[in-house]
């Protein structure tokens, strides 16, 4: 078979990227925009050995398990965002289940995975929006299709202003005028700012002469506060008729239902000042209250979010939290971390948050713990993580700056095979003494009390980003000898990777449960809890 050719395809599995594959003449092929069951007449783009990529010509025989709703705006106009969102919710659930099985068998080595049933979002979660509308963040790339500077030296736009985002294995924007997935406020914000760009002729980001104002609009909003924070990334140091703007973002954010409460902007050097309002907002996750800044990671789906951590205290083998999010799926998917309910008193064990973020899944456990410890590479998020537990009245968190994998070893008493921090890196803002910044921690031998509390630890709580545990880390947790690790990834190909070499330590993988925190995408998280052996 060669390119160009047109073959018809029977889609029967869909890739990690949201393509469907079918197979013509033995050879795989990849379609964009089918599902399972689809049949397609298709044109090959691309063929190697054992492979194809294609371009999708015609649906032949659509699938049963294709939605009958209609794309939005943004989709409809090339947006390459939802690449599940032709199937039913159903459906793509059971896609994701099955992919993640597949994972650990052929990764992780495991015949029949200790699988739990994929926790969906349910028809009434947001408001009745079920797996619509869930996120709490939005990301919108700003273009005007290019600029053109004019004799004189005025710069004008060579098209109208698009606010949305790319289209699929691009970066050429695509106008957004709706998103199934984003907030209401969210949503306003970027109308607003659309309109403004066209009432004072605001130029967009040319990436190719590296010219113009406005790059990115976000947007975050706080679902159980109604607290909403505008970021804008500009090229400059200010928006001409700035009050002008913030008065329609804050109209349009207000008719949407919602509060805007700050207004930061960011230069391209990602340097962050606040244009108007507070510097946080904030948001609650079950009983907690989190205080969320300009460059705080926060999970984008609140309903989620909760429903993923009270798996994650199930792990550890406490009690789901009072009035806590919890879908039927997840109360029938078994007790893998469950004691019987809470610790006993008097046994509350150490807790190692590792690559802990903002802090929130360790200060979510706080309540069973004698003492949560985590360590993380980004400053500002040790900073939040420290505000966020004096806004909970939490007592027992500590949070360490620095990189996990060299950390860890140093307070459990080992070398770490990576050497020590790597202090010629530092960038401009680290330089100086860290032990001057409240709620930092600046050398892990200066607390031996902290030390000895690692060494304790009963529990390591991982979630670390899409790349997983780096070898030292896990090599660490396991000389710790801890008896529970509560591994939570967003990439089942790494978690797959580190569970094989976590079993291959003495280390049993007992249950893992997905969670779709991404509905329409390709993405999951997956929390899985593994136990020592010798336990």
């Amino acid at each position: 078979m060669e390119r160009g050719d047109i073959v018809t395809v029977q889609i029967e599995d869909m890739s990690s990227e949201g393509q469907g594959i079918g197979r013509a003449d033995g050879l795989v092929i990849f379609v964009p925009h089918t599902v399972v069951g689809d049949v397609a007449r298709v044109c090959l783009t691309k063929v190697k050995k054992r492979f194809a990529f294609s371009r999708l010509e015609e649906i032949l025989e659509p699938s049963p398990d294709r939605t009958d709703i209609e794309p939005c705006g943004g989709r409809a106009e090339g947006c390459g965002g939802c690449s599940f969102f032709p199937m039913e919710y159903g459906a793509q659930l059971e896609v994701k289940e099955n992919q993640i099985r597949e994972k650990l068998r052929r990764l992780a080595e495991i015949d029949e995975p200790p699988l739990a049933p994929i926790i969906g979002m349910e028809e009434d979660d947001n408001d009745g929006m079920g797996c619509f509308r869930y996120r709490n963040k939005a990301g919108f790339p700003v273009s005007t299709g290019g600029i053109i500077t004019r004799k004189g030296g005025i710069v004008e736009n060579l098209g109208e202003p698009a606010v949305g985002f790319y289209r699929a294995k691009s970066h050429e924007v695509v106008d957004a005028p709706e998103c199934y997935l984003q907030s209401g406020a969210a949503m306003a914000a970027a109308a607003a700012l659309r309109q403004f760009m066209i009432e004072d002729n605001i130029t967009g980001w040319d990436p190719k002469w590296e010219k113009g104002l406005m790059k990115q609009l976000i947007v975050k909003t706080g679902f159980h506060t109604g607290e909403v924070m505008v970021i804008l990334t500009i090229n400059g140091k200010g928006i001409p008729n700035m009050q002008k703007l913030a008065e329609m973002l804050d109209d349009a954010i207000y008719e949407a239902g919602y509060s805007l409460e700050s207004i930061v902007l960011r230069n391209l050097k990602g340097e962050d000042t606040v244009a108007a309002g507070k510097t946080v907002i904030r948001d609650q996750i079950g009983d907690l209250t989190f205080e969320i800044s300009p460059a705080s990671f926060y999970q984008v789906n609140p309903v989620q979010t909760e429903r993923l951590y009270n798996k994650v205290r199930e792990y550890c083998g406490f009690a789901a939290k009072d009035g806590a999010q919890v879908s039927g799926d997840a109360e029938a998917a078994g007790s893998a971390g469950s004691d019987g309910g809470s610790q006993a008193a008097g046994e509350k064990p150490v807790i190692l948050d590792l690559y802990c973020g903002v802090g929130t899944i360790g200060l979510y456990c706080a309540d069973e713990a004698e003492q949560v410890i985590g360590i993380e590479i980004v400053k500002d998020a040790v900073l939040d993580a420290n505000r966020n537990a004096v806004v909970n009245g939490i007592v027992n968190a500590r949070y360490i700056c620095g990189k996990a994998e060299e950390i860890l070893p140093f307070y459990a008493g080992q070398k770490a095979t990576a050497g020590k921090p790597d202090k010629s890196k530092k960038s401009k803002e680290d330089k100086g003494d860290k032990a001057s910044e409240p709620g930092i921690d600046a050398s892990p031998k200066a607390d031996p009390q902290l030390a000895d509390a690692v060494k304790q630890a009963k529990i390591a709580i991982l979630d670390p980003p899409r790349a997983g545990c780096r070898p030292e880390l896990l090599e660490a947790v396991i000389a710790l000898g801890v008896e529970r690790i509560v591994y939570v990834s967003c990439d089942p190909a790494t978690l797959a990777r580190d569970i094989k070499f976590l079993r291959e330590h003495g280390y049993a993988l007992q249950e893992a449960t997905p969670v779709d925190m991404f509905p329409h995408t390709a993405e999951v998280e997956v929390v899985s809890c593994l136990v020592r052996e010798e336990a």
